[in-house]
């Protein structure tokens, strides 16, 4: 996904039920009737609007030899400008509104979110609709926005975030030769290779009437959302409503490892394997309730963050998900509007000095094969039930989150997600929970990508199968010493015809 802008105690739980009653997270009671198209979330009073149009599109649909091309068609609407205001006459009309337009591309989905006073909503709508059904698609963006998407991948991924690095290596490999498989922002020659012609030939293929979905959330007056649906409707060309078919991911044989060789402070560890479980399915819920307590994002409910950060101090967090999970700026929480129909459970291991990382390695991977193997007790399961009732309603503390929330329910085809929580959990079962774990979790069969320094001592070192012994700056507890002489000689079945090191220059150049 790309995205740009113009404890478990129970007073932590406590806090987190007055937060959402305070932002009114119980769940989201549309007044204004919905359509097919269209999703409103009116909040009377409210000073704030916020619009989502939604196109069903993305990274998937981009052509072969062309990977990038919906994200720079995306952002050539949202960070362009209209056949009557240029860009530049863009940011200045915006600015004193205090107004945002914000362009998000994903596998599937693209999003156009624009944020605004209610003050300005009219002449603010004006320019978000001319944005999306008049573009301006001039020279000047196209070339602006395609060095911007190149600098973001070569500069930015290959270059300076090895936190990410690792995470789109992952999905490399989960996707090999799958239409997930490039990054969302695309492949360096595929950006090469994409015209003008290609965005203009893209944006009336794809983005149409049959394709739409929009959303608006605050204090917007009667009428305005089905008059903005009705505009963008009769506006829009028509297309091929259904999504493109998508095949099986890859089989993985063993534990598969991929080590990107890079001149990195620390090494960043991203494990996963695909999935067959959505947010549609019964078995999520139970999946959800695991997930919690074995890796909940940058929260110390999670296992892994207690035992490796903090019993430990390996690194700065270690969390898994069972979908895909793009944190939303600096909160805790997923950005909405990335919805997908296959996903895979992962685990992200944050950057670890290098004389650790095989340690860290070795740790998440018992943890998870005690996970898959002993479940859940029923005291965890209790506890981290009741603290995902409360915590679960703060992913929705903003009328922009709830209304995101909502269009992907509806992608999902269930009813609004943080209901579906508050309904599901209570009837759950640690059985549940644990016959889940049992049915779509595995410590076997998985891939590893590796973002290190002198990669190919790291692959010499898995493949040699010695004990990796930790180091720690302070003095560890006798517990913890002894429960580390069985995670340092932990075994790792590697598929020694599965490691590879590739050279970070050669990340995401080819086209998928």
């Amino acid at each position: 996904m790309m995205s740009w802008v113009a404890t478990r105690s129970r007073t932590a739980m406590a806090v987190a039920v007055v937060m959402a009653l305070a932002f009114g997270c119980t769940g989201p009671d549309p007044i204004e009737s919905d359509t097919d198209t269209r999703i409103g979330l009116p909040i009377p009073g409210f000073p704030f609007v916020t619009i989502r149009i939604g196109f069903r599109t993305g990274s998937i649909n981009d052509p072969a030899g062309k990977n990038g091309l919906n994200a720079l068609t995306a952002l050539m609407i949202g960070r362009g400008g209209t056949q009557n205001v240029n860009y530049e006459e863009l940011t200045t009309i915006l600015y004193p509104w205090a107004a945002s337009i914000e362009a998000q591309a994903d596998k599937e989905v693209t999003t156009f979110i624009g944020h605004v006073h209610r003050d300005h909503l009219e002449p603010f709508s004006v320019i978000l609709k001319d944005l999306v059904l008049s573009p301006r698609f001039a020279v000047s963006d196209f070339e602006r926005n395609k060095e911007f998407l190149t600098n973001m991948l070569v500069s930015g991924l290959r270059g300076n975030d090895d936190e990410e690095l690792g995470k789109e290596a992952l999905n490399a490999m989960l996707y090999d030769g799958h239409p997930y498989g490039a990054p969302t922002i695309g492949t360096e020659h595929g950006l090469e290779a994409i015209t003008l012609d290609d965005v203009r030939s893209f944006y009336g293929q794809h983005f149409t009437r049959d394709t739409i979905q929009v959303g608006a959330a605050g204090g917007y007056p009667a009428g305005f959302l089905s008059q903005l649906e009705q505009d963008l409707i009769e506006g829009l060309g028509g297309g091929t409503a259904e999504p493109s078919e998508l095949p099986p991911p890859s089989s993985l044989d063993g534990l598969e490892v991929l080590l990107v060789d890079k001149d990195a402070i620390a090494t960043a560890i991203s494990i996963g394997f695909p999935i067959d479980v959505s947010r549609a399915d019964d078995d999520f819920y139970a999946l959800l309730v695991a997930n919690s307590y074995f890796g909940e994002h940058r929260n110390f409910n999670g296992l892994l963050m207690n035992r490796m950060r903090g019993d430990r101090g390996l690194n700065y967090g270690d969390y898994s998900y069972i979908e895909n999970f793009i944190q939303d700026g600096g909160s805790r929480f997923p950005v909405p509007n990335i919805p997908r129909r296959q996903q895979f459970f992962s685990i992200w291991i944050r950057p670890v000095p290098h004389h650790n990382a095989h340690f860290a390695l070795r740790q998440a991977l018992r943890e998870l094969d005690r996970l898959v193997t002993e479940g859940l007790s029923p005291a965890d399961f209790e506890a981290t039930r009741e603290y995902l009732l409360n915590y679960s309603n703060l992913h929705v503390q903003t009328a922009s989150r709830r209304l995101g929330y909502l269009m992907d329910s509806r992608f999902y085809g269930t009813g609004y997600y943080i209901d579906e929580i508050q309904q599901r959990l209570p009837t759950l079962t640690v059985d549940d929970v644990n016959a889940a774990v049992q049915r779509y979790l595995r410590s076997d069969n998985l891939a590893i990508a590796i973002v290190t320094s002198d990669a190919e001592t790291f692959r010499e070192a898995l493949l040699a199968k010695d004990p990796s012994p930790p180091t720690y700056n302070t003095e560890a507890t006798d517990e913890i010493m002894a429960e580390d002489e069985a995670i340092m000689s932990y075994e790792l079945s590697i598929n020694p015809d599965r490691v590879q090191v590739v050279p970070v220059e050669e990340m995401f150049r080819e086209v998928n």
